[in-house]
């Protein structure tokens, strides 16, 4: 819009708002404007979110009864290939379309499908009807394979979706099979990078096969470096075998699990649950195959079955007496690890991240199948069961003990001032969108934080030493720890159940901690306490890890920072005839303000590591591992996954 200026006044002229100003996104055109609200991000999930989109149809195929085998291969050049033995997507003209054949149609058009209707899928994950479109969408280069009928289909596309030619037949299908292919290369241009993560990939893959029994899944990373050597994932268990592998780095209470199945003519659940002597409940529960990380009616339903049914057996064997009071779903809980997994016709998800289910209907098939199964299963086992019920028994006395104790704390930690712990710097700042605060490790660091920081929006706490392992804590001992109870009180949002983030202090909470060894461990233990009595601050992406350098050097008149090891090797190569040399900087408290701002704490210059959870069953069982008493598991978890580290700068 022109501003005119007549006279000394502003003048708008009249708005040109008109028909022509409409913009039509035809085809995959939104997808390539938007990235964004089709895949997430343009950063390494949406990345990822590509490839489940592939491999959920293939899915898709198995949950219909079709398909057996999946495999998925990171090609050597930077592609995905994602291969199944379902019933291939269908190559016929379309009705609407007499003159495109119908798998045409699935990757050049939005919403278009076989799972709006029909008899093609009684349930699927992929809802939406925009999967494999938009991974056309969002790549450099598309292949599309079918083997049906016989016969071998091919078509290609390149540039977001631009097809080649039509769909052709370029031979039989080898030895008769059926099944479909696609290779894909993501575009460079639409994505900040485009180099897949094995790892994650290969978690994903895991727990697929886990919530779909007898599925072989099977994963091959081919580029240069990597042992190309193909994982296989089979679990003729099922959900049975999820739980005993998430619990197997825990001490199970018992060895028994718990399992069942009902459905009715829509919809079914299976429902997989083992106790551990451990104090965190792990429920984890999905919808057609997709982690409803918010839980939902099928959850619901869940809790409050079991609740009940354990009150009604302690009561009906004596150990809850008349005036006691009913063991409370928390005490039940504790250390309970359970999968949930429903299946529907119809699901209902909030929002295009399917992240809580909302069908009333499947909320009563769990509760119902949970009453009666539970309840059979206790009769059947009373010894694992009268376990369940003394643990629960132990976990009540200790919630009792614990409510004084956070009682205390809450009181502590009312706003205004009075209540805040005493070794709090805070800032100015009563906004918490603007305001910070650094978690750091050791009074000499903090007090170079404290010289460093902005006090208009960087708050700095001091923590003395390693805090408490949570991990092998129960609550009420937990909130006896000053330090906790310190880290409670200045971010203000509560605690586990009562956690409120509508009340926390600050927006980015922030662990600074040395770049050494035990500066990680001092990372892992806080990590570790936000995860198990904060979750909705790690999930609304509110905890952060700052990257202190460790070394620096001079180029030219300048110093230069660098991080890590890494980040030292991947200077040199980049300059063979760098002279100077690096110092290796001693810590936090080594450092003097003026290096601690510039290198950490300002936002100009600094990196962060943001931390979220996308999987909360992989997190909990990274937490278990790290923290928990397997020594020998934490070893292989560390050398397995000390290479692929990925940091996110922000």
């Amino acid at each position: 819009m022109a501003l005119n200026v007549e006279d000394g006044a502003v003048t708008v002229p009249p708005s040109t708002y008109d028909a022509g100003d409409i913009t039509v996104l035809e085809g995959l055109e939104p997808v390539r404007t938007r990235p964004g609200m089709y895949v997430g991000s343009t950063g390494p999930s949406g990345l990822h979110h590509l490839v489940w989109e592939v491999v959920d149809n293939a899915v898709d195929e198995a949950m219909a009864g079709y398909c057996t085998r999946i495999e998925v291969t990171l090609l050597a050049d930077g592609g995905c290939r994602v291969v199944d033995d379902g019933r291939g997507i269908p190559v016929g003209p379309h009705p609407q379309y007499p003159d495109r054949s119908a798998a045409e149609l699935v990757l050049t058009t939005l919403h278009a499908g076989g799972k709006f209707g029909g008899a093609g899928y009684k349930v699927s994950g992929g809802l939406h009807g925009v999967g494999v479109s938009v991974v056309n969408a969002l790549s450099r280069r598309l292949v599309l394979e079918i083997d049906r009928d016989g016969r071998h289909h091919r078509i290609e596309f390149v540039d977001g979706g631009r097809q080649l030619g039509p769909l052709e037949v370029t031979g039989p299908a080898p030895g008769g099979r059926t099944g479909t292919t696609v290779s894909f290369w993501p575009d460079p241009t639409v994505f900040e990078e485009v180099e897949f993560r094995s790892q994650t990939i290969a978690e994903r893959l895991q727990i697929m096969a886990f919530l779909n029994r007898g599925l072989e899944i099977r994963f091959t990373d081919e580029r240069a470096g990597r042992d190309a050597t193909s994982v296989v994932h089979r679990y003729d268990g099922g959900i049975v075998d999820y739980v005993r592998h998430l619990n197997s780095s825990k001490e199970a209470l018992f060895r028994r699990v718990c399992s069942y199945t009902q459905s009715d003519a829509d919809q079914e659940v299976e429902v997989a649950l083992q106790w551990n002597t451990g104090f965190h409940e792990s429920i984890h529960s999905f919808a057609n195959g997709i982690a409803t990380i918010e839980g939902g009616m099928h959850e619901e339903g869940f809790k409050k079955a079991l609740t009940n049914v354990v009150n009604r057996y302690a009561r009906a064997k004596g150990s809850l007496k008349e005036k006691d009071e009913n063991l409370q779903g928390e005490d039940i809980r504790e250390g309970l690890t359970a999968i949930v997994s429903v299946r529907l016709r119809e699901p209902q998800f909030e929002g295009q991240t399917k992240g809580k289910l909302g069908n009333t209907s499947i909320r009563s098939l769990v509760d119902k199948a949970t009453n009666e199964k539970v309840a059979q299963w206790l009769d059947e086992n009373p010894r694992e069961a009268n376990q369940i019920v003394q643990k629960a028994l132990v976990a009540a006395r200790a919630r009792v003990a614990a409510r004084a104790a956070r009682d205390l704390t809450r009181r502590k930690s009312a706003l205004g001032g009075a209540g805040l712990p005493g070794k709090l710097v805070d800032c100015s700042s009563r906004d918490p969108r603007d305001s910070e605060i650094f978690i750091v490790e050791g009074n000499s660091a903090g007090g170079s934080a404290k010289e460093a920081r902005n006090p208009r929006t960087q708050a700095i706490l001091p923590i003395r030493g390693k805090i408490l392992n949570v991990e092998r804590a129960r609550v009420d001992k937990m909130l006896k720890n000053a330090e906790i109870q310190a880290l409670i009180a200045a971010i203000g949002g509560g605690l586990a159940d009562e956690f409120d983030l509508e009340k926390i202090r600050y927006h980015k909470v922030i662990v600074l901690a040395d770049a050494d060894v035990d500066g990680s461990h001092i990372r892992t233990l806080l990590l570790t306490f936000f995860f198990r009595q904060m979750k909705p601050l790690v999930e609304g992406g509110f905890v952060y890890v700052a990257q202190p350098p460790l070394y620096s050097t001079l180029v030219g008149k300048e110093k230069l920072y660098l991080k890590d090891d890494s980040a030292k090797a991947a200077f040199l190569a980049e300059h063979p005839q760098h002279k100077h040399d690096f110092n290796r900087l001693k810590g936090l408290g080594e450092m003097d303000f003026s290096e601690l701002r510039d290198t950490t704490m300002d936002p100009g210059r600094r990196s962060l590591l943001q931390v979220n959870v996308e999987q909360a069953a992989l997190a909990d069982e990274v937490c278990s591992v790290l923290m928990g008493d397997d020594v020998e598991q934490r070893r292989f978890f560390i050398q397995r996954n000390a290479k692929d580290v990925r940091f996110l700068d922000i």
